[in-house]
């Protein structure tokens, strides 16, 4: 994927993924789109998966990353959004088959069930997997419509 926006986001709990992954975006080249949390003081998950919805939703951003304790809740907030496709990942695995099969436009991890390093090479392979889209399309079409 060529340099683009992409939005960070964060509660307390994924603060220190986040910055790391911050960093990693930077250095690769793109704008970094920082909705916060900026320390680990204690936030609300959902405040920060609707900032990111907002973001991906208006186009100041392409792709988005989410971290808090479990990855669980700031993906669901930012799953409420119909034109967000948040997708929780564990490994290398589950981030490129949300890209190729759900066409996934945010990734989410849980910082306290990834190491910082698994996480990294995620968000590398979420980044540069194309959406296969075929028979996923209709499928990921419906995702966004509102039920």
């Amino acid at each position: 994927m060529a340099a683009a926006t992409i939005a960070v986001a964060s509660d307390h709990a994924g603060f220190d993924l986040k910055e790391v992954l911050k960093r990693d975006l930077e250095a690769a080249g793109h704008d970094v789109l920082d909705l916060g949390t900026n320390s680990n003081s204690s936030v609300d998950y959902p405040d920060f998966g609707q900032a990111m919805a907002e973001a991906i939703a208006s186009g100041k951003a392409s792709r988005g990353v989410l971290v808090c304790g479990s990855g669980i809740g700031i993906s669901i907030a930012a799953n409420r959004n119909p034109k967000v496709r948040a997708a929780l990942a564990h490994d290398v695995v589950s981030a490129r088959l949300s890209r190729e099969h759900n066409d996934a436009n945010v990734v989410a991890f849980g910082q306290r069930l990834i190491d910082v390093e698994t996480a990294r090479e995620a968000l590398k392979v979420f980044l540069s997997t194309p959406f296969e889209g075929g028979r996923h399309a209709a499928r990921v079409a419906k995702l966004s419509k509102e039920m």
